[in-house]
């Protein structure tokens, strides 16, 4: 599919046509700001410019305490401290950092959540789809590995925990436990491992994140009607469409204001109420916490890996049926690493030829339902495992699956869609009027004294 036709930078200068016809950096640069986005695009597509800003707040952070942290066991918490008390605003880029994955997971969520409602995931968009899921899956390794270097004790039992599920692997689980570990158990190679996974991982996420924003020069940007931007010619691309730079940099620099006022309230006054108080005892492999928690943003698969234990029927028909092979953990550990695969393969799973949930009466139900199982999940992943949190879980984790597996293939063949607007430029004259944006200014190349509706 060709891009969106729209005006190319033409350089003026004999000095910008020197650099252009050697390194086209300018043209580059003013192709993606000026890029044609539909002017229909609602609040919820703000996400991406906050995790822009916090994938480059990780990383100069991380640079920066990287400077001052050891990775030795005997000396990672002493240096964490060390960094916290005589580091000249130690404990500002640690809590910048510490709080700065949470905000990354609770924009990308929101960001993941949004694509599901609105279709985004669908063609031609299928591959920046999956790239966006393996930025994903980057960001859960970085955050796990990171949260293991403080090397307290929630620190040492979580990655004795999450990588004995490799454990589980029938036959060759013990080998990827080993050498992942560097060892029989978690030690300093371990922990030298994480550090230098931990340190490298961001830079394959931002080079990731160059080719999931360069991909839209060719499909484009989705938006809330699903209805593409007609390119038959520059003049009707224009009606649906506006620049990038200024009016979406505006607006998305107003909410990541909004959002960095809030972030900063938290990293200001309570630095450590997402954390956990057991972290701040150095690591003991003799003493076991009474519940080990992993952050929150890992609980909804956590829990989903908890969910399937022995006495469920489903295990015993699996363990039964592979001779014992497939036992509850290695169960547990398909489920999780499962629940993502389900939703990446949503846009083979999703059989309506309607991109947008806004015109989807039933699919709005399930959605919402699928958007409270997930809180359900990590509410339930902080409990600990008795009962009814245990087939509150299972419920949970039932109704995650059966949403993309059975619910989103069947709603393609029952659902009856309401009607949706011809173009994103008819949908846009419905809210905001005929030639006017909602705050009345006029749009490029109309006419001086064109009234705004």
């Amino acid at each position: 599919m060709a891009g969106i036709p729209h005006d190319h930078y033409k350089p003026n200068s004999p000095a910008e046509r020197w650099i252009e016809r050697r390194l086209p950096i300018i043209g580059l640069i003013y192709d993606t700001m000026m890029i044609p986005t539909p002017k229909n695009l609602n609040w919820m597509w703000i996400w991406g410019i906050v995790l822009t800003f916090t994938l480059v707040l990780q990383i100069v952070t991380g640079i920066v305490l990287a400077m001052h942290y050891t990775p030795q066991i005997d000396l990672a918490f002493a240096s964490v401290e060390q960094i916290m008390r005589n580091v000249n605003g130690g404990w500002a880029l640690r809590y910048l950092h510490s709080n700065g994955a949470s905000l990354f997971f609770v924009a990308v969520y929101a960001h993941i959540f949004r694509s599901l409602y609105y279709g985004s995931y669908k063609a031609p968009r299928e591959v920046t789809w999956i790239i966006g899921i393996v930025i994903y899956l980057l960001m859960m390794g970085t955050a796990f590995m990171g949260y293991v270097l403080p090397w307290g004790q929630m620190s040492f039992w979580g990655a004795t925990v999450i990588t004995g599920l490799f454990g589980a692997i029938p036959w060759i689980g013990e080998s990827i436990q080993t050498w992942l570990l560097g060892g029989p158990a978690v030690g300093n190679p371990t922990l030298n491992r994480f550090f230098s996974l931990h340190y490298l991982m961001p830079f394959l996420i931002l080079g990731l994140t160059i080719v999931h924003i360069w991909s839209f020069h060719t499909t484009g940007n989705n938006n809330p009607t699903g209805v593409e931007v007609r390119r038959t010619s520059k003049e009707e691309a224009k009606k649906d469409t506006l620049p990038f730079w200024p009016y979406f940099v505006i607006k998305d620099l107003f909410a990541l204001a909004v959002i960095l006022l809030v972030f900063f309230a938290i990293v200001g006054f309570i630095p450590n109420y997402l954390g956990h108080p057991d972290n701040y005892i150095e690591a003991n492999a003799l003493i076991t916490p009474a519940e080990i928690v992993p952050e929150w943003y890992f609980l909804p698969f956590y829990a989903i890996l908890r969910a399937f234990t022995a006495d469920v029927w489903v295990v015993i028909a699996v363990d039964w049926i592979t001779g014992g092979i497939v036992d509850a953990k290695f169960f547990g550990v398909i489920a999780m690493f499962g629940s993502i695969i389900v939703m990446a393969l949503a846009p083979w799973l999703d059989t309506s030829s309607i991109r947008s949930g806004r015109y989807r009466p039933m699919f709005k139900w399930w959605f919402a339902l699928l958007a409270l199982d997930f809180l359900v999940l990590m509410w339930v992943g902080s409990m600990p495992t008795v009962s009814p949190y245990d087939w509150i879980s299972l419920i949970a984790a039932a109704y995650w699956f059966a949403y993309f597996l059975v619910i989103l293939p069947l709603l393609g063949v029952i659902e009856k869609p309401l009607a949706r607007p011809a173009t994103i430029e008819e949908d846009f004259a419905a809210h905001y009027g005929e030639t006017g944006s909602a705050t009345g200014m006029r749009l490029p190349g109309e006419k001086s004294g064109t009234p705004a509706e």
